[in-house]
């Protein structure tokens, strides 16, 4: 069997991930209990991302939505998973 190398992912150039540059931490507010927390960023999971966290204090769930810039800021916001 032949390997071949794979295709080069055209949003791996979206943003500077893996050098320092882009995000990898947020502050945010619960939607639910109004405590701010920080969460991690995970810059090599692409420009846009969705996915659910709980409250470190009211434990309740978010849906946070992460979307990177080209010069590697994240936009990041939460809400309700239930709403």
């Amino acid at each position: 069997m032949i390997d071949t190398p794979a295709e080069p992912d055209p949003a791996e150039d979206d943003f500077p991930e893996g050098d320092g540059t882009a995000d990898s931490e947020a502050l945010v507010v619960c939607p639910h209990c109004g405590a701010a927390s920080e969460v991690g960023l995970d810059p090599g999971g692409g420009a846009h991302q969705q996915y659910v966290e709980d409250c470190q204090v009211c434990c309740r769930p978010w849906r946070v939505t992460v979307r990177y810039s080209a010069a590697g800021g994240a936009d990041v916001s939460v809400e309700p998973l239930d709403g």
